[in-house]
């Protein structure tokens, strides 16, 4: 028969192929329901696919035990807690799994062991039972349960109890292959599985009793050693508090320090350009380029100025000469007449007056002296 389907209709996701791979049987209870509290123990001890299936499958089979239902068998709650029991890398594995491909519980322990517990797994486990040696540092007790780790992880190892005791039997240091053959009155292997265990359990219950007299007496000792641990590590504490105070206080001493570093420093100032000014007339020159100081004409103001006060000085220059002359002549000497003085002044003024504007004033001639002067002796 031809399919008419369209295109579209053909691409679209399919509706079915969404089971899951575990058949759950039908349950013909009408009051059965799972409780959350058991889901949530048993999603409190998760598989991942790291762990142990075998003690996984221990956990669950326990988990399941304490669930009773008249109407409902135990495989049935078991398939139906199992998925919640994974996560991760397990999870992932039975979601891979073919819709409807496991039926029973017995499908799926097959399933998950094959996947997790693989034939090489199995292999050197069994090469770990059949080589197990006793360490040099280690207790005959210690010796035992590292054996019986040994048996548990790998269940379907297939060696019978005799060869069991055999192995542990020749594993054991001399002292305490000594001591299990005093323990049997002779040989070890002389007697039957059922006795050797026997022994093995009692010799198990002496050394036990021994080491826990042994660790009563030790804590009877013990209170001063723990006081001092405890007293040690309590100094560590502090010693470990005290350090990171002073962390904290060194950090917050260095940002105070660069903080002041930064409020000091400030940012400079350009210096500004030194002008030259002049002490004469305040221009922007030097005294020696002065015009005023070398007789230019460029300042007539100042010039005439500079003039008068230099006609002033030598005025009151000459006056003050007279003054000391009229004082200390001698006698005999004649006083100049006014008139003398009066002329000289004349000429005095004349000649500066005369004198071109942009040539400076100049000094007086002195007044002359009586020819018939002489010093006093």
């Amino acid at each position: 028969m031809a399919d008419n389907r369209t295109m579209a209709q053909m691409l679209q996701a399919p509706i079915e192929g969404y089971e899951d791979a575990i058949v759950v049987p039908p349950i013909n209870a009408n009051n059965f329901e799972l409780k959350q509290t058991l889901i949530n123990l048993v999603q409190s001890n998760q598989f991942t696919g790291r762990q142990d299936p075998h003690n996984h499958l221990r956990f669950l089979n326990k988990v399941t035990s304490t669930f009773r239902h008249p109407e409902v068998p135990n495989t049935t709650v078991k398939l139906l807690l199992f998925p919640f029991s994974l996560e991760g890398q397990a999870r992932i594995w039975l979601d891979k799994e073919p819709p409807r491909s496991i039926v029973t519980w017995e499908d799926l322990i097959s399933k998950f062991i094959n996947q997790f517990f693989p034939p090489s797994k199995t292999t050197y486990l069994r090469n770990e039972i059949t080589n197990f040696l006793q360490k040099s540092n280690e207790t005959f007790n210690e010796a035992w349960e590292r054996f019986k780790d040994l048996l548990r992880q790998c269940p379907h190892h297939g060696f019978s109890e005799l060869h069991h005791l055999d192995t542990f039997y020749n594993a054991l240091t001399p002292n305490d292959h000594d001591a299990l053959d005093s323990a049997a009155g002779g040989n070890f292997l002389d007697k039957i599985p059922r006795e050797c265990l026997s022994i093995i359990e009692s010799k198990l219950k002496v050394r036990y009793s021994r080491s826990r007299g042994t660790d009563m007496r030790a804590n009877a000792n013990a209170p001063l050693l723990s006081s001092s641990h405890s007293n040690s590590f309590d100094l560590q504490q502090i010693a470990a508090s005290l350090e990171d105070k002073h962390d904290i206080l060194m950090n917050r001493f260095e940002k105070s320090l660069n903080e002041m570093k930064n409020s000091f420093i400030t940012p400079t100032a350009p210096l500004k350009a030194v002008a030259e000014v002049c002490i004469t007339c305040g221009s922007n020159h030097s005294y020696n380029q002065c015009p005023l100081t070398r007789g230019g004409n460029d300042f007539p103001v100042f010039h005439d100025n500079i003039q008068q006060f230099q006609t002033a000085t030598v005025r009151n220059f000459i006056q003050n000469r007279q003054n000391i002359s009229n004082q200390t002549r001698p006698p005999g000497f004649h006083q100049p007449t006014q008139q003398n003085n009066n002329q000289n002044h004349f000429q005095s003024n004349n000649l500066n007056q005369n004198r071109p504007p942009n040539q400076g004033a100049i000094y007086q001639n002195r007044p002359p002296q009586n020819p018939n002067f002489q010093a006093p002796p």
